[in-house]
């Protein structure tokens, strides 16, 4: 009985001390997910394909891409063939 209690005694600390890293690198592990949630949500996203798009649907809409171009158009706005 003396020896367990020996032995229980000798591994109070160590238990104790792997308990507390535990509890140290959960806080931290869920630390780092709220800051990477944060980051991830205050970001501005704005898609590169997005303002492409809008800028041909805006030359589009006013005014003749092919006069864009540098080409001779039309008064409707289409190739001139001549």
């Amino acid at each position: 009985m003396e020896n367990i209690s020996k032995l229980i005694q000798q591994a109070k600390p160590l238990y104790f001390a792997r308990k507390r890293r535990r509890r140290i690198l959960g806080s931290v592990g869920t630390l780092m997910c709220g800051c990477f949630l944060l980051f991830m949500t205050s970001v501005k996203q704005e898609s590169l394909i997005y303002d492409v798009w809008m800028e041909e649907v805006y030359s589009a809409s006013n005014g003749s891409i092919i006069e864009d171009l540098g080409l001779p158009v039309d008064e409707y706005g289409l190739l001139w063939v001549g």
